[in-house]
């Protein structure tokens, strides 16, 4: 079962040669030549693997389904080839006449031999095992193991041979690649050779050149700086004369400044006794404010009494009339 299970993954590799990661109806036709099967049995077992009907087959489908596919084909070729009691009993006294172990390494030996198996596996126990395994508990599956066998090492040598055809024409190529980029290379530095000669000669015409407008541009920095030196010199004389009045500047000044001091005081001064007469005024408004209240409630009670006495000498008048 674990031999059919990597043959089932060998044969989805097979058919999924781009790497999509699931297999379709045209994949499966490249088991064509792996399996003794034709196009329409190969779309047959499409069919039945492709339970879901979505026209693909997951690795997981492809792989359980096939390796279902090739044990049920297996068992009915045991079914078919199943020998007779005569035969077992003559493979069973055959069997009894073998020197048992030696025989067995030799006869695994010389099958290993003839497959050819020497130059594909580097360890072959695995398979020794399952042979004898086999050849012990079921002899009459060793015949369809060493067909099985002969097809995979065939496949296996096919494809070591197209490995190394592969390995030599790359190694042609990469042979072919390396004499290309070697003449590249050589052609590349006479290339830079050359042009490395043409940039030094312009360089060096660049060079005097450049060197006479240095020597040009020096001699104006030394007028300049000769000008400059002149300049300095008139400065520091007007700063000498700067430093002399500075001095006067500096006495007036502090006279000036404790003379804004003694302004400040008085500001300051002046402005905490506006601030008292400020609310001095404030308090006189608000008492005049309360007084001139308390006279239009006078005049209005005096007014009202005065009502009052008027209405009754006119009522007085009107009883003495």
């Amino acid at each position: 079962e674990l031999t059919v299970l990597g043959k089932a993954q060998e044969f989805f590799q097979i058919c999924d040669l781009e790497g999509k990661g699931f297999v379709t109806r045209q994949d499966m036709q490249r088991l064509h030549p792996e399996l003794p099967l034709s196009l329409e049995e190969l779309e047959k077992v499409f069919v039945t693997l492709d339970a879901d009907g979505n026209g693909s087959l997951t690795p997981t489908e492809f792989i359980t389904g096939f390796s279902q596919f090739l044990l049920e084909q297996i068992a009915l070729k045991n079914d078919v080839v199943q020998p007779s009691e005569g035969e077992t009993a003559c493979l069973v006294r055959y069997e009894e006449t073998m020197s048992g172990d030696e025989d067995e390494e030799f006869q695994f030996s010389n099958l290993m031999d003839r497959l050819g198996a020497t130059k594909v596996l580097d360890d072959e126990t695995d398979v020794k095992q399952l042979w004898l395994q086999l050849r012990k508990e079921e002899p009459h599956l060793l015949s369809n193991f060493e067909e099985f066998l002969v097809r995979i090492f065939s496949q296996l040598q096919e494809a070591d041979n197209e490995k190394n055809e592969l390995e030599c024409a790359l190694k042609k190529k990469i042979a072919a690649y390396d004499q290309e980029i070697q003449h590249l290379y050589e052609e590349m530095e006479q290339q830079i050779k050359k042009e490395k000669e043409q940039f030094l000669l312009k360089d060096t015409e660049r060079f005097q050149s450049h060197s006479q407008e240095l020597e040009c541009k020096l001699l104006s920095k030394e007028q300049e700086l000769e000008q400059l030196v002149q300049k300095q010199k008139r400065l520091e004389h007007q700063c000498t004369q700067l430093l002399s009045g500075k001095e006067e500047t500096k006495v007036e000044n502090t006279k000036l400044k404790l003379t804004n001091q003694e302004l400040l005081r008085d500001l300051e001064r002046t402005s905490h006794e506006l601030s008292l007469a400020q609310q001095q005024l404030q308090v006189l408004q608000e008492e005049a404010s309360r007084l001139h209240e308390e006279k239009e409630m006078e005049v209005y009670r005096v007014t009202e009494t005065l009502q009052r006495e008027k209405s009754g000498l006119l009522k007085q008048l009107d009883f003495l009339r």
